[in-house]
């Protein structure tokens, strides 16, 4: 989503590149660069101002340190504004009383549903007893979709067909929790619009009623400026605690994520990206001004990366690495464990400086599928030796995957590639000893 916007932040730095010094002239060029790309990712035009006019006044006011360059330093500037905006700091939700009720609120089609999913995947990971509730009584669809999505993830869903009531609904839902002692009721409400009246006073008067300990307000990141106008008009029937921020994998320009908190004054408390229920992430703002620059997002990644990890697995992994006999069924299992951390065009641009390098390629887990079809057509036992696979053996494989000869010699290779460079990390002395080796050479530059 922030694609477009990181280019054109990384080209308004440019007009600083070689400049000796700051001077109100190139800093006042450069700023008005930052205004207009903000503005051209659906900034609100008074927040864009607000937010440039500080960094301007920030960095006149500041000396440029001797090892820091011009660009450099309005980067950090603009880093720490735009965090700012964002919030300052990452805010958890209240998750109080017994059961704690979280109430989901927002407009047709924001994707309130699947949020109310992974919330309670998200809260069951830490240890929480959690029903989900189906209080959508205009869409019937909405009840089966949550039904859907509790099955996938082990959670009771509670509803009562036929019954129009949501205030009832929710009223005998939270007395269900309490007898079946669920610590987290989950409210899914109908999506609905500011304009319209009678379903504003039934969201009301859920959050009257049932004095929930948090209530959410689930904004759809593409629907742009349009999506910070509603979130304020929402705000003022409801004085809601918090923002999700869905669909923040999509092409849209992003403006919304950057200045809806500033606008409404609340929190933003989650990012949603794609539909798989384990894409949910905490939102911080510095580490979203980090991504928004190029910097990367590294504190993320490991952090997807330690929920996905399997202790046994990779004690068993390293064992046979040591020994060489890493083979097709370990490397299966490996893409499985990358696949879980989410999108993979999302993951890389957590890693520093990579952002700009797959900016514009297409790259998502269905990359994956030619690799998968290729090794699901060996045999158990070319999986497990790989030495086995000769060239008439390439063929049925590449037959039975419905991929080219070429690909199949392709991944081959890589295959092999990667093997041998395993190999010379056992020889370094595993590969803790290479990574630090790795380390090593980087701070010495």
């Amino acid at each position: 989503m922030f694609d477009n916007l990181s280019y054109k932040l990384d080209r308004a730095f440019k007009t600083l590149k070689g400049t000796g010094k700051i001077t109100e002239i190139n800093v006042a060029t450069t700023v008005k660069e930052i205004r207009r790309a903000l503005i051209d990712a659906d900034v609100n035009y008074k927040v864009a101002k607000e937010v440039t006019d500080k960094i301007k006044e920030e960095a006149l006011g500041r000396d440029v340190l001797i090892a820091v360059s011009p660009g450099q330093l309005l980067v950090k500037i603009t880093q720490e504004e735009l965090t700012q905006l964002m919030g300052g700091s990452k805010e958890e939700i209240s998750i109080k009383g017994d059961p704690a009720v979280i109430l989901i609120s927002g407009l047709q089609g924001s994707g309130k549903t699947t949020f109310s999913g992974k919330l309670g995947a998200y809260l069951k990971k830490q240890g929480r007893q959690v029903l989900l509730v189906g209080c959508d009584v205009y869409r019937p669809a909405a009840v089966e979709q949550l039904k859907t999505l509790g099955s996938q993830i082990g959670i009771e869903v509670y509803a009562e067909p036929g019954n129009q009531n949501a205030l009832q609904i929710a009223q005998n839902a939270i007395e269900f929790a309490k007898k079946s002692g669920k610590k987290t009721v989950i409210i899914d409400t109908a999506g609905r619009l500011a304009v319209d009246e009678a379903m504003m006073n039934e969201i009301s008067s859920l959050k009257e009623t049932l004095n929930p300990s948090e209530t959410l307000f689930v904004v759809d990141s593409m629907t742009g400026q349009d999506a910070v106008n509603t979130a304020k008009t929402f705000d003022e029937r409801l004085d809601f605690d918090g923002v999700v921020l869905t669909k923040l994998d999509g092409d849209s320009r992003g403006g919304a994520a950057i200045s809806i908190r500033h606008v409404v004054n609340k929190p933003i408390k989650f990012i949603s990206t794609g539909e798989k229920m384990e894409n949910l992430d905490l939102f911080y703002p510095d580490r979203m001004a980090q991504r928004i620059l190029g910097m990367g997002d590294v504190v993320s990644l490991v952090e997807k990366a330690q929920q996905s990890f399997d202790e046994d697995e990779a004690k068993r992994l390293n064992a046979k690495i040591r020994k060489n006999q890493f083979d097709f069924d370990d490397f299966l299992s490996q893409l499985e464990q990358i696949k879980k951390m989410g999108n993979i065009k999302d993951l890389l641009g957590m890693i520093p400086g990579m952002g700009k390098a797959i900016k514009g390629l297409d790259i998502d887990d269905e990359s994956f599928i030619p690799i998968e079809a290729i090794i699901r057509s060996m045999t158990p036992q070319e999986r497990g030796n790989p030495s086995l696979i000769d060239g008439s053996r390439r063929k049925r494989i590449a037959k039975g995957s419905g991929r080219s000869v070429q690909e199949v010699n392709n991944l081959m290779k890589q295959f092999s590639d990667m093997r041998k460079m395993m190999k010379q990390m056992n020889k370094m002395g595993g590969a803790q000893k290479a990574l630090g080796a790795m380390s090593g050479n980087m701070r010495r530059r």
